[in-house]
């Protein structure tokens, strides 16, 4: 039998930042957050019209990848494998005016969630080095 306890003066194992926004239930009301925002708000209308008529997919697929990429299950790579998030985006134009987009959406439901300033404050930081290493097109 194992023994689960951590050995006197380990450090405690880091809370991930899918058990801060409170696991599966934080990251769908994030995701359905920011797809609501990007139906609703006239100034995204660039970025939502990448995103087709439907979003149902759209939704299901940044549900699944953030529970992973932000420390919980990894429901999208046991779904497709690897992200490939570069890969999978360049059939879209991507450029700043996009990822500017994404960005101020993505901000707008994590303030409307209210999540932790001191999270948010990373995932910022995270979200914006990604969204721009996305682009795949010049303004």
């Amino acid at each position: 039998m194992t023994d689960l306890t951590e050995p006197e003066g380990a450090a405690a194992p880091a809370i991930t930042p899918f058990e801060l926004l409170g696991g599966e239930p934080g990251v769908r009301a994030l995701v359905d957050r920011f797809y609501d925002l990007m139906d609703l708000e006239p100034e995204l209308a660039r970025l939502r019209a990448v995103h087709g008529s439907q979003l149902e997919d759209a939704r299901n697929k940044l549900f699944w990848f953030l529970c992973g990429w932000l420390g919980g299950p990894d429901h999208f790579v046991q779904r497709f494998g690897h992200p490939r998030l570069r890969a999978r985006h360049l059939p879209f134009a991507i450029g700043s005016v996009e990822r500017d987009q994404w960005l101020a959406c993505m901000f707008q439901a994590m303030r409307d969630q209210q999540v932790p300033a001191d999270l948010q404050a990373r995932l910022e930081r995270s979200f914006f080095d990604t969204a721009d290493w996305m682009r795949n097109r010049a303004d």
